[in-house]
């Protein structure tokens, strides 16, 4: 098995500027439960999981903040720390002790193409419960995805000092690379990178219990006001369920169930051409993928790139 220093997506961070209506969003309607307030800042967790948060929202104008990945322990932090440097990766700052909401210890750095990017260990966690049945709300963060102008330098910029693998692709018929799947654990992906107009954040998805659970809150969410962009239906990379929707700030958000588990030792990578139906939704269930569709995952230009968030 491949050991990786990165363990685990911990959370996503986006600064908004409609901060209140997107904080009530996510509560009232998404289904996470707010463990800390600040002047301007919320910290969400889900009730599955034992992250101390796996949203943090600030108001601000929009952005992608941060994305926080866990690391098992403090030796792997610096060990990874050390490698990233040898490797001239920008730090914003050095392995430390976290004096955030958690705590923890660790350090940030910008990505090949600006985003910053946390990595820690150590910080409080909180118990998680079980999800009832039929219960509609998040068991917890799945994936976090990336809009890039340079896919394929995008995603190499993760395996080349992550490690991550990259599970399965979306190629168009002339083998175009479109999409990139990619692992840090025997998740199918706990990020990937989509071919964009620019750089800017794709979406957020949350794990659901389960089907029933994830249908539920689907029309939930649909009762909610917020528009269903994309779904129900279920995706072929990964086997996973998906419903997209846009949330007030304008960012796609997921709730996804069932997500495929992969060995390193034997999984294969796929190239799987959009152009076949069964590719985006193997149910059919789903309006077809089209320009109309793929263009509201654009997002907005993320103009925070190699500017370190404030918190």
């Amino acid at each position: 098995m491949t050991e990786r220093l990165v363990s685990h997506l911990r959370y996503a961070a986006l600064a908004v500027p409609n901060f209140e209506v997107e904080r009530d969003f996510f509560v009232r309607h998404w289904g996470l439960t707010e463990v800390r307030a600040e002047d301007g800042l919320s910290y969400l967790a889900a009730e599955g999981s034992t992250e101390p948060f796996i949203l943090r929202l600030r108001k601000d104008d929009k952005r992608v903040d941060l994305a926080g990945f866990g690391v098992r322990s403090r030796a792997d932090v610096d060990a990874l720390a050390a490698k990233l440097h040898a490797e001239d990766v920008q730090f914003i700052h050095e392995p430390q002790e976290l004096d955030g909401f958690s705590g923890g210890y660790g350090f940030r750095v910008f990505d090949g193409d600006g985003r910053a990017l946390e990595f820690s260990t150590g910080y409080q966690t909180r118990e998680a419960r079980k999800i009832r049945e039929r219960e509609p709300i998040p068991a917890k963060l799945s994936h976090m995805v990336f809009n890039s102008q340079d896919l394929n330098k995008t995603a190499q910029w993760y395996v080349d000092h992550l490690d991550f693998t990259i599970s399965d692709s979306l190629v168009r018929p002339d083998g175009t690379d479109m999409m990139h799947f990619m692992r840090c654990n025997p998740n199918h992906h706990s990020i990937a990178v989509a071919m964009g107009p620019h750089h800017s954040l794709h979406h957020l998805s949350f794990e659901m219990r389960g089907i029933e659970e994830w249908m539920r809150g689907a029309g939930k969410i649909l009762r909610s006001g917020a528009r269903m962009i994309w779904g129900p239906g279920r995706h072929n990379a990964g086997d996973n369920t998906f419903a997209y929707f846009l949330d007030p700030a304008g960012n796609t958000i997921e709730y996804t169930t069932e997500l495929s588990m992969v060995d390193d030792e034997n999984w294969v990578a796929h190239k799987h051409d959009i152009s076949q139906l069964s590719t985006q939704d193997q149910w059919g269930t789903a309006q077809e993928m089209s320009e109309l569709v793929a263009r509201e995952s654009f997002n907005d230009i993320d103009k925070g790139l190699f500017v370190a968030p404030p918190v």
